[in-house]
């Protein structure tokens, strides 16, 4: 009972922080976004985003620490929440710090159609945009300067990000810093598996349309042989009544003329 209720204050923390922690993941797609953007920005400003950048990182790593105290399980709510962990306690992995914005996929999917469709496009739609930005900005930081660097700007990392997310890969733009080729690595893994997202989601798309025309073709058949059921049942009683003389009988019925 005790795990049960510390589970239950700890999914409380969770929705009561759901906004907050969204809200800095904003602030810190902002922080993480404008010094990449703007390379030649003020010194004033761009330590006003470093700095930004590391109290949102303490914001994450004090939601992590109220939710483990709250867990009752604490090893198996960290093996549970791997990606939550790593970026607390990986610097290099800053970047999926701006995941935190799943949250507002989670609240988009509460307003989305009630089919399983429907949910799945919020998400599918959602992650692919949220992916591609952020692929975009860190293969950009990694990027940057680099010796024999071919993705310079914004537009060509977006580019980019999205012929290899969508696993066309032209080649005409890739990374050549270890850094960057480790963000290709993971925007290839989560195009495989959106891809396989949306080919699970036409494939019961397709399997519901089936299966529809077949519960109305069965519909339609089981009301024909009730119908044929009632008209048969109508007829023996019609052939009891003449056979007892009783109402509706019109007798022995005469025989016909013979013919030659």
């Amino acid at each position: 009972m005790a795990g049960l209720q510390d589970d239950a204050r700890r999914r409380r923390w969770e929705r009561r922080a759901e906004w907050p922690l969204t809200a800095a993941a904003l602030l810190y797609l902002v922080a993480y976004a404008v010094p990449i953007l703007e390379p030649d920005l003020a010194s004033a400003w761009a330590t006003t985003a470093h700095v930004a950048g590391w109290l949102l990182w303490a914001v994450f790593a004090v939601d992590l620490a109220v939710r483990l105290v709250l867990s009752e399980d604490r090893w198996g709510f960290l093996r549970g929440h791997p990606l939550d962990v790593a970026v607390v306690v990986l610097p290099l992995l800053r970047p999926l710090r701006l995941l935190r914005l799943i949250t507002l996929l989670q609240v988009l999917n509460r307003h989305a159609a009630d089919s399983l469709r429907g949910r799945v496009a919020v998400y599918v739609g959602g992650a692919t945009v949220l992916v591609v930005v952020v692929a975009g900005l860190a293969v950009l930081d990694a990027e940057r300067g680099a010796p024999g660097a071919l993705i310079e700007t914004y537009p060509d990392a977006v580019w980019w990000a999205v012929t290899t997310i969508s696993t066309v890969g032209y080649g005409d733009l890739y990374p050549v810093t270890d850094s960057g080729r480790a963000v290709a690595v993971g925007l290839m893994v989560a195009g495989v598996a959106l891809l396989g997202t949306v080919t699970a989601s036409l494939a019961s798309w397709l399997i519901d349309r089936v299966r529809d025309v077949e519960a109305e073709q069965q519909a339609a058949t089981r009301g024909d042989v009730h119908a044929l059921r009632a008209e048969v049942a109508a007829l023996r009683e019609e052939l009891a009544a003449r056979a007892s003389g009783g109402p509706g009988s019109a007798g022995p019925v005469a025989p016909g003329p013979e013919r030659g």
